[in-house]
């Protein structure tokens, strides 16, 4: 069954919007030659989620390839695919999943432009190897003549006062009056893009997106995305699409939206996501809003008087053997 959306005027312009019901490789192969000028999603890990059937990870990427080889189909000669991956881990083993997948997107003569840090504070706890909290983002290009608006993306200045001390353009300023390059290794401190790493929530419980999809895309990582790899007027791709985060911030952004997705349930989530957002109902979490830090004051933030004790005879015990 195909779920589809009508068009609707939004900012300036008609924006289309849709989201697909089926088999990704089926749609995909109906989708003519250059399509989408940005194709931004996040595979399944092969780590047996209920929408997943996991197998080995030689067939699990081969299945991949054909996929990918599709998308690159459909993306045009400007266009920006972005991959964002984390690890499979296979009994206690793990396989970083963006190096296995640079080979195949490099097989098809795609380029890479930036291999990018998503860091989240919080997500599993790991007994036998230290918690992952992050994930990366692959970007790449079709070819040299791609898409990329900088100046949509740029942070303040650290020291916009800043002038060159020789040379002929001395006593000048030396920075972009609209702000630096972010870099690849964002993160989110203040009510900025600036500083180390791309430190955007990952949509947990308490995260004002979150839905009944286990691995949720926060629409604050499509946005930026969306931004700087396509321009008002460009199509988005999600190809595995869940419940429609990439389509929300392609349309927030004047861009149109295609999301694929196999599991009806998700398409019907997107749907009403969609909706609630045309209506201005839709919770989402604001592009550059401060991660939260709790006050020294909260009691679940104070550290346990049992664990105070527990600190103090470990240090007892450490100094008696020196």
């Amino acid at each position: 069954m195909e779920i589809q959306q009508p068009l609707f005027n939004f900012l300036n312009g008609t924006i289309e919007y849709e989201i697909k019901n089926g088999d990704c490789m089926s749609i995909l192969r109906k989708v003519e030659n250059g399509k989408f000028d940005l194709i931004l999603t996040s595979p399944p890990y092969n780590v047996g989620k209920s929408y997943e059937t996991k197998t080995s990870i030689e067939k699990y990427l081969e299945s991949q390839e054909e996929i990918i080889y599709q998308l690159i189909r459909t993306l045009s000669d400007k266009g920006n695919l972005c991959w964002q991956v984390g690890n499979y881990v296979d009994k206690g083993e793990v396989f970083p999943l963006d190096i296995y997948y640079y080979q195949i997107f490099k097989k098809y003569g795609l380029k890479l432009r930036n291999r990018i840090v998503w860091y989240f504070g919080h997500g599993l706890h790991a007994k036998n190897r230290f918690s992952g909290r992050y994930e990366t983002l692959l970007w790449f290009s079709k070819t040299d003549d791609y898409i990329f608006n900088l100046d949509s993306v740029r942070v303040p200045s650290k020291y916009p006062g800043k002038k060159y001390f020789k040379g002929p353009k001395k006593g000048q300023l030396s920075g972009n009056p609209l702000g630096k390059n972010p870099g690849d290794i964002w993160e989110i401190i203040e009510q900025d893009w600036d500083s180390a790493m791309w430190n955007i929530p990952n949509v947990k419980s308490n995260h004002p997106e979150k839905t009944e999809h286990p691995c949720q895309f926060p629409i604050e990582l499509v946005e930026r995305c969306v931004l700087a790899l396509s321009n008002e007027g460009s199509w988005v791709l999600d190809p595995f699409t869940g419940v429609g985060s990439t389509v929300i911030g392609a349309i927030k952004n004047n861009r149109n939206g295609l999301g694929i997705e196999k599991e009806s349930e998700y398409c019907k989530i997107a749907n009403k996501r969609i909706s609630d957002f045309k209506e201005g109902k839709l919770k989402v979490r604001p592009i550059g809003k401060p991660i939260h830090k709790p006050s020294a004051k909260e009691k679940i933030a104070q550290i346990p008087k049992e664990w105070t004790e527990l600190s103090f005879e470990n240090n007892n015990r450490i100094t008696s053997h020196l």
